[in-house]
């Protein structure tokens, strides 16, 4: 990488790698930055430790004596996530009116997939198979798609408070939803969802375009008129036409909700966010050379405009495949990537699988409390994520002082 001058500084923070020679190895191979040192959200920390060497500039760790901060490595981090989200699918199994030994819920699963095991109950295998462990699946990919999506959002927009439906895209899945509810052909529910959410996220950027160029800033601001209008229709088409049962599940479902969810939701909902993570995951060093801005990402050699509209349309097409078999579910993206970032620290090589995990076992425990706590009625789950999130987001802020997204 060509040497740059001391102005490619920003905001006095030393790039990762703009200032080395030729000869130095403090970038990788492909010239990006190899965790760049920021905060989550568009935070920037003063420097860090590159994924080689240390990077020119001054070590705030120094200051401390080298004392700087310890965080557990990645593979203890996956490991104890892991470990806890695999157990927290089995018990909320367990959870529920008709009560499950968690060895039950064990033995109905691996009898399912081909081990040889005692036999089940008929009765407690087909409430597992059928009607829990499809949910609890569910639940569990939406939670993590939606922490993940939300993290690389707040990094490409480098705003704090972005979350994965910014584009308009709930508003936009939550009137196909409307559409074919009412029209009686709930059938294709999440494919009239995923539609309207790609066609908001399409009128959002159309918009944005429209005399000027494309920029952050543009298409937030696009996707929140879109939003607003697309809520305005879904608004107006339930007050015109709906009535009785289909005005409950119209709004059951635009306040978020897994009820009802079959191994085809499963398929839809794990499928969209494997592949979609995996990308992201992927991008990671990309996504940690924005925390410097655009101009220091394009010295880094990565093209910004290219790299964050890819990026946002990976996650426009996740989060619409996950909306479309959940509905609109608040605050997990927006939470969770704030929740995770003191214990990963800034790289998204770390903060990304950990918030999967992390927003996976939220959603499952949210969604246990919605289906168990006022039984036999049942609340939308994003009544139960607003309340749990509401109140930790402010913790969150009151813990960090304000002094974090200053």
């Amino acid at each position: 990488m060509a040497r740059t001058e001391p102005d490619d500084r920003v905001r006095g923070v030393a790039v990762p790698g703009v200032r080395a020679a030729p000869d130095e190895r403090t970038t990788r191979d492909d010239g990006l930055a190899p965790d760049a040192d920021r905060t989550h959200a568009g935070r920037v920390a003063p420097t860090g430790r590159g994924a080689h060497e240390q990077p020119a500039g001054p070590d705030p760790a120094a200051d401390r004596g080298g004392r700087g901060p310890r965080r557990p490595a990645l593979g203890v981090l996956i490991g104890t996530g892991a470990a806890v989200f695999v157990v927290t699918l089995v018990v909320a199994v367990a959870i529920g009116p008709a009560h499950l030994g968690v060895g039950e819920v064990v033995r109905s699963i691996a009898g399912h997939l081909g081990a040889r095991v005692a036999p089940v109950p008929a009765l407690h295998d087909a409430i597992v198979w059928d009607l829990r462990l499809p949910r609890v699946l569910t639940a569990a990919a939406v939670g993590a798609g939606l922490a993940v999506a939300g993290g690389v959002m707040q990094s490409l927009t480098r705003n704090p408070l972005a979350d994965p439906y910014l584009l308009g895209l709930s508003s936009g899945a939550s009137l196909g939803a409307a559409a074919v509810l009412l029209l009686g052909l709930g059938v294709l529910l999440p494919v009239a969802a995923f539609v309207g959410a790609m066609l908001a996220l399409l009128a959002a950027l159309t918009l944005a375009r429209v005399g000027g160029t494309l920029t952050p800033t543009r298409a937030v601001l696009a996707g929140l008129a879109i939003s607003q209008l697309a809520a305005a229709a879904t608004s107006f088409v339930i007050f015109w036409t709906a009535k009785g049962d289909s005005y409950q599940e119209i709004v059951a479902w635009l306040l978020g909700s897994l009820a009802g969810t079959t191994w085809q939701s499963v398929a839809i909902a794990v499928g969209a966010c494997v592949v979609a993570c995996l990308v992201l995951v992927a991008a990671a060093g990309r996504l940690d050379a924005f925390a410097f801005g655009d101009t220091a990402a394009a010295s880094l050699g990565v093209d910004p405009n290219r790299t964050r509209w890819a990026l946002m349309a990976v996650v426009a097409l996740l989060t619409g495949a996950l909306v479309s078999v959940s509905g609109s579910i608040g605050f997990v993206g927006l939470l969770v990537p704030h929740a995770v970032s003191p214990v990963t620290g800034p790289s998204h090589r770390r903060l990304l699988p950990v918030a999967a995990l992390a927003g996976g076992v939220l959603l499952v425990w949210a969604d246990t409390l919605a289906r168990t706590v006022f039984e036999p009625r049942e609340l939308p789950v994003g009544i139960v994520t607003a309340l749990l999130g509401a109140p930790v987001f402010a913790w969150l802020l009151r813990r960090a002082r304000g002094a974090a997204w200053s």
